[in-house]
């Protein structure tokens, strides 16, 4: 079905109009409350945060209708800042103050939400075009003569999406994961380790500068690559422990398959397109701080080589348009400052990105300063592993896998993605303790943070070696 269809059928008009009917009875009252122009609340709380947790949960219960449910609290919570918000700007919110014009030509000089939402539908849809061409290449149905045979095999796929996720980014990571396991368990693949996927691709990337959205934001607000390197060590932990559970998950649930299909050919000239694509990735993220870009230069170059799969964006784009209603929300929320930096802070932050987008939550924490860079990357890049939408590859991979988008299944066939969260952020802790750095606008140099090696109140501590 189309998403034209799927939109006009009565199933959807249904639903959308009762969804809708019920959340702007919820604006009713707070009109009341917001009769004297200051922001409408329910005691403490922002009526946004409500509005936005009631999003999260219709997404959660009604697990086949998360597109409308997205899309529905999109436009009520938008209506509802318009209204009720004499702070909400929508140009300032999505384009800022600079020219649009300069802010092409100099990604420095980038404001808003624009930027973010272009480039994450960019990637979403290129790369769902990415892992069909990887899929028709032929390459998956060969691997069986290389992977193990029994539940190593997933095991080390895992480690082969982690890896790859440390130069790639980790929506590529997943999905190419994901179209291996497709091929290799001859389409039955267990929640569990679908999720180990998703979790296999986040870690990987939480390490480089150049394998999440987030480190790289990281990178362009001056945090060394250096200072971020040391996530690998939670990550590898996490990675032993989820990628045991998930392998032996999928082993039970359906074995690797054995051998390769005979008389298999591989199109080579379709690797050189998956290349091509990865390449113009890294080398756009790194010039101008837009992935997207090179991706799609590489898409419409490969045009001349091989006919590009377009029927896979009708599917993608569900996905799509779903994660973007969820960041678009995400960015509205009022969340102008968190607690003072501290591993504490750092370790709620990882099970708050399971539901709340990572992206503007690490904006947030590189404008408060002195986080320990590595140890937060970890935890807002692998803690969204543990719901499927609290990350872009895990969105990603449900569109291949529309089973995933069960909150509740996932969370409990998954349990171990979880748990290997904590383990790997406590034993980073224990072997490297908490050690706040620079980046560009906050030095190290008079941090008010505890811990720092030059607090103003504990006194200059080994300051030649910063």
């Amino acid at each position: 079905m189309s998403i034209a269809d799927f939109t006009k059928s009565k199933g959807f008009s249904i639903y959308a109009k009762g969804l809708f009917i019920l959340m702007i009875l919820l604006l009713l009252p707070a009109a009341a409350f917001g009769s004297d122009g200051s922001v409408p609340s329910i005691g403490p709380v922002r009526l946004e945060f409500i509005i936005f947790g009631l999003i999260l949960l219709g997404v959660a219960l009604f697990h086949d209708k998360t597109l409308q449910v997205a899309v529905t609290g999109l436009v009520v919570l938008f209506i509802f800042k318009l209204i009720f918000d004499p702070g909400f700007h929508v140009h300032e919110h999505f384009i800022g103050h600079t020219p649009f014009g300069d802010q092409l030509l100099d990604k420095h000089m980038r404001e808003g939400e624009w930027g973010i939402i272009v480039n994450l539908a960019g990637l979403l849809l290129g790369f769902a075009l990415l892992s069909r061409i990887f899929e028709e290449s032929r390459v998956p149905d060969i691997l069986p003569r290389y992977l193990p045979d029994d539940w190593k095999g997933p095991f080390v796929l895992l480690i082969f999406v982690f890896i790859m996720s440390a130069f790639l980014d980790n929506i590529a990571s997943a999905l190419i994961g994901g179209t291996i396991a497709l091929v290799v368990f001859r389409k039955q693949v267990h929640i569990g380790y679908l999720a180990a996927i998703v979790a296999a691709s986040n870690a990987g990337g939480s390490g480089s500068v150049v394998g999440d959205t987030t480190t790289t934001m990281m990178w362009i607000a001056g945090t060394s690559a250096f200072n971020v390197l040391h996530a690998f060590v939670a990550a590898i932990f996490a990675l032993l422990f989820f990628g045991w559970f998930g392998s032996h998950q999928q082993d039970r649930f359906h074995p690797i398959q054995k051998d390769p299909v005979p008389g298999i050919k591989v199109d080579w000239m379709r690797i050189v397109i998956v290349g091509m694509i990865l390449v113009g990735a890294i080398i756009s993220n790194i010039l101008y701080d837009m992935p997207a870009l090179g991706v799609w230069i590489a898409i419409v170059l490969s045009i001349f080589i091989r006919p590009v799969p377009w029927k896979e964006i009708p599917g993608a784009l569900k996905g799509t348009i779903f994660l973007l209603s969820l960041v678009t929300c995400a960015s509205m929320m009022p969340v102008e400052e968190l607690p003072g930096a501290s591993w504490g802070t750092a370790f709620a932050l990882g099970f708050l990105s399971s539901v709340f987008d990572n992206i503007p939550l690490t904006k947030l924490c590189i404008d408060q300063g002195h986080y320990d860079w590595g140890m937060l990357a970890y935890t807002v890049g692998f803690g969204g592993s543990m719901v499927w939408f609290g990350s872009s590859a895990g969105v990603a991979i449900t569109n291949k896998f529309p089973e995933g988008r069960n909150v509740f299944l996932w969370i409990k066939k998954g349990w171990h993605i979880a748990v290997a969260y904590v383990i790997g952020f406590f034993a980073l802790l224990l072997i490297m303790g908490w050690e706040p750095g620079d980046n560009r606008k906050h030095k190290i140099e008079n941090c008010p943070v505890e811990g720092c090696p030059w607090n103003p109140e504990t006194g200059t501590v080994h300051p030649g070696e910063h």
